[in-house]
């Protein structure tokens, strides 16, 4: 019960110990428990606590404080300052008491620890007072709570009590970036001994040589303390931004340190005056310039509101211009409007710009006519129509322009584009579609400006609807092949065809000193040659020795057109080729055929005259299985159901009077691995397993092996069984053996193409522990006897159990006993003994 109440409360439902733990108390509280014993008759009367308990952890004094530091020193102080302890020991720590211990000049202790402070010291701080000056101290801090004082912190010193002087220091951060509006702290951790003068200097970010003393007020205010300076601006604005400067000075010298200080919110007004770029009946378009202020960040658009002039309410028109132009739309003709712009950025929108007052209405007319427009690239089905811009556009610049036609024969205009057509710097030009081949028209253009359409221009002459046509342009020939009496040309169709389709080509040459040029074979029509896509002509019957050149011109039905020359002369004689050698499409640089397969390589080989052509394998002789194949253009190279041994390097040569030609190809054969090497090793041998050790085959095939495949049989079978499990290293455990039996092992080796042949162990291997007792000695003998003694010899066990004998046990027994007993306890290697 709570010593303020006179009720009980039961605790516990049950409780079969004779102690129990309380839950549920309120710290700080003071109680009273009773205890009462129960059986099977009922419960017995209580026993009472005597003493109140107050509900409280455990007290002890707290830990040491810590990070003791030395402050400033003068000749008869000395500052210090702590960090409380960690553990408060479960009460708060009440005070703190500081001491210290004094050393003489020989280095011993003068007097004994002693307290500094004559009252409690509550904070993390004191100054030691009433030193001696010159004298050398020690200090430490105690921490106290209601159990008691701490253990002493670590000491500092010892320290000599002096006047100690320093030049001024400052730490100050060299950028702040705040929002308008906030309380801003520029704090400068300031060091010096004596503590030295300090002031502050602003300059704006326009002027930043231009620094002056910073006003002190209700606005800005300096707080200085033992070791900073603060310069507090409170409720910070624009005109707060700035290039901020503490100077420090002390008799040893001067510091000073700057820091940039940016204020961001919302822009100043745009600058004006607002100018109108165009004035209409319906819409004027007005421009500004950007704020001088920006806000200390980008503008983001810009708000634009009217009203009419003789109303007082503003209307919204729009915040999304990004530049400074917007034409305003939906303006009442007559009607006279103010425009305000405001700038905006992420801090919100800025103040004002207000323009004059402006009447909506239109200064100016519809343009003047055109001139008679011209009319150009005519085809059976359309027309360029070409015009200028009219002299006058009556004080609006020409927004487009309407085309209309008419057939010569008919009387309505009908209008070509849908849209108006944009006007252009040099003149304007629009191409007519979907008209009548045969037909003959006329156009007339209007130019449109912003207060409407103007008069139509003179027509244009009448113009026919009909393809033009004229000669082909010429064809481009080359020689491709010459003999001595004989030229082979071929030449790609004009680029041009004139508007009507070639029908033929004419050829011609002339012989190098003459003038005139010679036609060969007539007129080369369709029937005779094949005009698309590419055109060929064997000119016959030329002079050995003799030096021409040659032309061809095609023809349509606008007639002969221009001729395209070849520019190089021609030797009539046999000509000469350097060999040439290209692979078939289905070989490569290098070919992987798999064993059993066919290695055919087909090789085109042209040259003048034709050459001859050497097949090689790794610069000797050809396999006997090989065989090539030749033909006119090509040589092949077959090898059917080829092998390992097959593969190399095969080189193509080929020779003429020209020069000669060699074509190299790697040929890859795979095949299953080989053996796998020898020897097999056995090792860790079990009752149940064993370990196979093995070299890799000599040849792999042609491809990496990825696994060995190993199976076992007993000595006295002749089946061989797989060992189930995959194995890609050069040793594999075996697993499940029969203790006794013994076994014989093989294992192949297995690649893409698939398994070689097995290499299998020459000896059986016997399954069994490699470790176990040995067998009994052998052959114990009596070889002499006395009145109290016996002499043994006996010979070693036929088998070891796998391990060197370490030792022999020699046993005796009374005849009648049941019981062998140890005759020496001492270690016996010898094979005979003295009993």
């Amino acid at each position: 019960r709570n010593i303020d109440g006179k009720a009980w409360t039961k605790v516990n439902p049950n409780c079969g110990s004779t102690s129990f733990v309380v839950p549920d108390l309120i710290t700080g509280q003071e109680y009273f428990f009773r205890v009462r014993a129960e059986n099977r008759f009922g419960v017995g009367p209580p026993a009472e606590t005597i003493q109140r308990t107050t509900a409280r952890d455990p007290i002890h004094p707290p830990d040491p404080p810590i990070k003791l530091r030395i402050g400033l020193v003068t000749k008869n102080t000395v500052s210090l300052t702590w960090k409380p302890p960690k553990n408060d020991g479960g009460a708060p720590v009440t005070h703190y008491n500081v001491e210290c211990l004094r050393w003489d000049r020989t280095g011993e202790v003068k007097e004994s620890w002693k307290q500094c402070n004559r009252r409690d010291v509550e904070e993390t701080k004191f100054t030691v007072e009433d030193l001696v000056e010159g004298g050398e101290y020690e200090f430490r801090v105690k921490a106290v709570n209601i159990a008691g004082p701490s253990r002493p912190s670590a000491t500092v010193g010892p320290l000599v009590v002096k006047d100690q002087t320093c030049p001024p220091s400052i730490e100050l951060k060299e950028f702040m970036e705040v929002e308008e509006g906030t309380d801003v702290k520029i704090v400068a951790k300031i060091k010096g001994v004596p503590f030295p003068t300090l002031t502050w200097l602003k300059a704006s970010p326009k002027k930043p040589d231009a620094k002056s003393p910073v006003a002190y007020d209700q606005h800005v205010n300096k707080i200085v303390d033992e070791n900073t300076c603060t310069l507090l601006i409170q409720q910070s604005r624009r005109n707060d931004t700035g290039l901020y400067t503490i100077t420090a000075e002390n008799n040893l010298g001067t510091a000073s340190k700057e820091m940039r200080l940016n204020v961001l919110g919302r822009p100043g007004p745009p600058v004006g005056p607002i100018k109108f770029e165009s004035i209409l009946a319906d819409k004027m378009t007005i421009s500004w310039l950007p704020p001088l202020d920006d806000g200390g960040s980008k503008i983001t658009n810009y708000v634009i509101e009217k009203k009419e002039a003789n109303r007082k309410t503003w209307v919204h028109v729009t915040n999304e211009p990004k530049e400074c132009i917007f034409t305003v739309p939906k303006l009442m003709e007559g009607h006279e409007y103010v425009f305000r712009i405001m700038a905006q950025n992420k801090y919100g929108i800025g103040e004002p710009l207000d323009s004059e007052p402006e009447t909506a209405r239109n200064l100016f007319t519809v343009p003047g006519p055109c001139d008679k427009p011209t009319v150009s690239s005519i085809t059976r089905d359309s027309m360029t129509v070409n015009w200028e811009e009219p002299e006058h556009d009556g004080g609006s610049p020409i927004t487009g322009y309407w085309l209309e036609r008419k057939e010569t024969t008919g009387k309505r205009w009908t209008r070509v584009n849908r849209d108006p057509i944009k006007p252009m710097t040099l003149g304007v030009s629009y191409k007519v579609t979907g008209l009548i081949e045969g037909s003959e028209y006329q156009f007339r253009v209007s130019a449109i400006n912003a207060a409407g359409v103007g008069p139509p221009s003179m027509p244009s002459d009448p113009a026919l609807a009909r393809d033009p046509i004229a000669p082909p342009g010429p064809p481009i020939p080359k020689v491709t092949d010459w003999t001595k009496s004989s030229v082979d040309l071929e030449w790609s169709p004009p680029l041009k065809d004139g508007g009507s389709r070639v029908t033929g080509y004419i050829v011609e040459f002339k012989e190098e000193g003459k003038e005139e040029w010679e036609r060969v074979g007539g007129k080369l029509t369709e029937s005779s040659l094949c005009v698309s896509p590419r055109t060929k002509f064997v000119v016959t019957g030329l002079k050995e020795g003799c030096f021409y050149k040659f032309r061809v011109r095609a023809v349509n039905a606008a007639g002969i057109g221009e001729p395209g020359e070849v520019t190089d002369i021609i030797e009539m004689k046999d000509r000469i080729v350097a060999p040439d050698i290209n692979l078939d499409a289905s070989v490569r640089d290098r070919i992987v055929v798999h064993a059993g397969g066919v290695i055919r390589i087909i090789a085109y080989v042209s040259g003048k005259p034709p050459p001859t052509v050497t097949w090689s394998r790794d610069e000797q002789a050809l396999p006997e299985e090989a065989k090539v194949e030749e033909t006119a253009i090509s040589s092949s190279l077959v090898i059917k159901n080829c092998k390992r041994s097959h593969q190399g390097l095969y080189t193509l040569l080929a020779k003429n009077d020209g020069g000669e030609r060699k074509k190299t190809i790697i040929v890859d054969v795979l095949d299953v691995p080989g053996p796998v090497g020898m020897p097999l090793l056995t090792e860790n041998l079990t009752n149940d397993s064993c370990k196979l050790s093995w070299f890799t085959p000599e040849d792999d095939g042609g491809s990496p092996i990825t696994n060995y495949i190993i199976e076992k049989r007993e000595s006295d079978h002749r089946a061989w069984t797989p060992v189930t499990y995959t194995v890609t290293r050069q040793n594999a455990t075996i697993q499940g053996l029969i203790q006794g039996k013994a076994y014989f092992f093989r294992i192949a080796a297995e690649n893409i193409i698939g398994m070689g042949p097995f290499t299998e162990t020459t000896k059986e291997i016997l399954i069994r522990d490699p470790i176990t007792v040995p067998d009994r000695p052998e052959d114990l003998e009596v070889k002499a006897v006395t009145k109290n003694s016996v002499t043994l010899t006996w010979n070693p066990p036929k088998y070891n159990g796998g391990s060197d004998i370490t030792m022999y046990v020699l046993e005796s027994r009374l005849i009648g006993k049941d019981k062998f007993h140890k005759v020496t306890k001492e270690k016996m290697l010898d094979r005979k003994f003295t009993v």
